[in-house]
């Protein structure tokens, strides 16, 4: 479809300037001759016609057109004459109309000339034109910037007002995508902070009667996809005030000063608005603590609006009536005095939610998602471990998609589960070709990881085994973590030994070992690390940690300790992995004809489950966390049934004896 855009209207303009500028001089070519070398042709009787242009003004130019007889064509232009033959003329200034007028008076009773003489007054209407276009270009070329930046920038800010706030402005009549409280599900605590925000601004004499303040500003912190922006627009939602929303990268600009600009004009608004809510998302863009600077130099753009960020949140000016709610999954980079109370005062951990979060979570997801009955939830919160709220809308739109590309009516439960492996570990690569070797090696690798997991205690329980390439892997295993808020030494231990264990089988079984298991070491010697230098779990180094929670040695030049210490822990270390390297293969060793088993039916089948686990090496004796967590939630939840039963029963009693009375 053809469409109109006004930039074609300037080059058509400088197209048609350039047109009639280079068009002019080509059709009227003449030569400019003196007044002396004038007088001599016409006294010769060169001269057809002269036509006089007199310009306007005090001082009006005078010009004379020449126009030549044929025969004087090569005495006047000498070799060149053939360049002019189309347009015979010669141009010459005249000093002034009385000498002009007697010198051709003087030649035509000389019998030399009896041509036409024209008088001709012009305006000058091009030196006006050269003289100012430049001008009116540029002009134009300015409103042109700013109306193309004025469509880029949010809230209608161009070039002229790059300095005003870019916040998008929330109202309290406005309907559209609304979300509320009944929208966020699994994180009741942050919720109910959040919740309390909004109260004190529908009732503030409730809060003030007693002589408290309402905070000035509360910091959402979590990891990414936990819902931090979710419960902000919740916040908009329910809130029946004004509700402004930016980015904390919206402040950073190129020119200097802007930033500052910004946040003042951001402020202003609020202030007029009053009261009203705030939110910065993603604030450590702009709130990253001063003097930390990775090339060791101060970014002075940022801190200055930084400053002025602290300044209007707590300074000498007030802010009654003005809540700053803000998000971070970096709280730890932020500067101090941004976090201090009076600024923020109320920090709202906004955490990973756990299997009945995860519940909650998955009922909001699918209330859109035509499912079947061999959907259970219960069951897919216990599949997705370490899953954000995020990661959980993501599994329900996979699911949704895959039932969609099979031509399926409803979504199943196989299609979530292929849904959370692709996410997991990727698309199949069933193209992807390898040879009976490597599907052997590969094999006893993930049949190792398989065994050791399901005999040791503390070890994650496994799901699923596929020798099917994902990704960048050949082979992978799906785990059930437990969802530990302690972990012990015993646990740590009983991990590394599983993830030692495909290397362990291949070394045992197979005589050799292979590049495989680069994720498993590099995974083992992380976690063993953490446990001498930072968690204190070792015999040369017991109750020591050097690690840093502030961050400040982020860009440090030395380390915590010194050399000999340095070469302790790592010797530490390696004794950390040879003991659980041997204990694995120990365990192998003593299962063997298990492990065999176990690696036969993944060649054959090239994907078995928990199921086939258990068939082999019995039923772990072991009950899992999570059965725990949720056989406590249903008892919770059958005793609170018992009580509303019990009050209702009550509430319908004592409404009969009234009405019998």
């Amino acid at each position: 479809m053809f469409k109109f855009n006004i930039s074609w209207i300037y080059i058509a303009i400088l197209i048609a300037l350039g047109g009639s500028f280079f068009f002019s001089q080509e059709n009227q070519k003449k030569k400019e001759v003196p007044y002396s070398s004038f007088e001599e042709y016409l006294l010769k009787g060169f001269v057809e016609k002269i036509d006089v242009y007199i310009g306007s003004g005090s001082s009006p130019m005078l010009e004379a057109k020449i126009n030549l007889d044929s025969t004087a064509m090569h005495s006047v232009f000498g070799n060149y004459y053939k360049e002019y033959e189309k347009n015979r003329v010669i141009s010459v200034r005249i000093p002034s109309i009385d000498t002009f007028s007697r010198f051709v008076q003087k030649a035509r009773e000389e019998k030399v000339f009896s041509g036409v003489v024209e008088y001709k007054e012009v305006q000058n209407y091009g030196m006006f034109i050269y003289a100012f276009l430049p001008v009116i270009l540029l002009i134009l070329f300015f409103w042109y910037m700013n109306r193309r930046m004025s469509g880029q920038m949010s809230g209608g800010n161009g070039i002229f007002n790059v300095g005003k706030s870019k916040a998008q402005l929330f109202d309290k009549g406005d309907t559209n995508n609304r979300i509320t409280f009944k929208d966020v599900a699994g994180q009741e605590g942050a919720k109910q902070e959040v919740e309390e925000i909004v109260s004190f601004l529908k009732n503030p004499s409730r809060y003030t009667e007693l002589g408290g303040k309402i905070p000035k500003g509360a910091l959402l912190v979590g990891p990414p996809g936990t819902g931090k922006t979710l419960l902000a627009r919740a916040v908009a939602g329910e809130a029946d005030v004004p509700f402004f929303s930016l980015s904390g990268s919206d402040f950073v600009e190129m020119f200097v000063g802007v930033g500052a600009s910004r946040v003042r004009d951001l402020f202003r608004q609020a202030k007029e608005k009053s009261p009203c809510i705030i939110f910065i998302d993603e604030i450590d863009a702009v709130g990253r603590a001063r003097g930390r600077n990775a090339n060791f130099g101060g970014n002075d753009e940022r801190e200055n609006t930084l400053n002025q960020l602290l300044t209007e949140m707590d300074g000498f000016g007030t802010n009654s009536g003005v809540i700053i709610l803000a998000a971070t999954n970096r709280a730890d980079i932020l500067d101090k005095a941004l976090l201090r109370a009076g600024r923020f005062d109320r920090q709202i951990q906004v955490d990973l939610p756990d299997i009945h979060e995860r519940k909650a979570i998955f009922n909001v997801h699918l209330r859109p998602i035509k499912i079947d009955e061999s959907v259970d939830v219960d069951f897919l919160a216990k599949q997705t471990p370490g899953f954000s709220g995020a990661d959980i809308a993501n599994v329900c739109n996979e699911a949704a998609l895959i039932a969609a590309r099979k031509d399926k009516s409803f979504v199943d439960k196989q299609d979530f589960l292929d849904s959370v492996d692709r996410i997991i570990g990727g698309l199949e690569k069933k193209t992807k070709i390898t040879t009976v070797a490597e599907k052997k090696s590969i094999a006893y690798h993930e049949a190792g990881h398989a065994t050791i997991s399901w005999k040791l205690e503390h070890a994650s329980p496994l799901v699923k085994v596929t020798i099917v390439p994902r990704g960048e892997a050949l082979g992978a295993a799906w785990y059930l973590p437990e969802e530990r808020q302690l972990t012990n030494q015993e646990h740590m231990l009983d991990e590394i030994c599983a993830t030692l264990g495909g290397r362990a089988a291949e070394e045992l079984f197979l005589g050799q070992i292979s590049t495989g298991a680069l994720n498993d070491l590099e995974r083992v010697t992380k976690k063993v690390y953490a446990m001498v230098a930072y968690f204190g779990m070792s015999k040369e180094l017991p109750n020591i940690s050097y690690y840093d929670s502030s961050g400040n040695s982020g860009y440090g030049f030395t380390k915590p300790y010194g050399e000999k210490t340095a070469q302790l822990i790592d010797e530490e270390a390696k004794k950390i992995i040879a003991e659980q390297y041997e204990r694995a293969k120990n365990i192998l060793t003593e299962n063997a004809e298990g492990h065999n088993r176990l690696a036969n039916l993944l060649i054959e089948r090239e994907v078995i489950f928990s199921e086939d686990v258990e068939a082999i090496f019995g039923k772990r004796p072991w009950t899992s966390r999570n059965d725990e967590l949720i056989a406590i939630n249903d008892s919770k939840s059958s005793e609170e049934a018992k009580d509303n039963s019990k009050e209702e029963h009550t509430s319908t009693e004592t409404s009969l004896e009234e009405a019998n009375n």
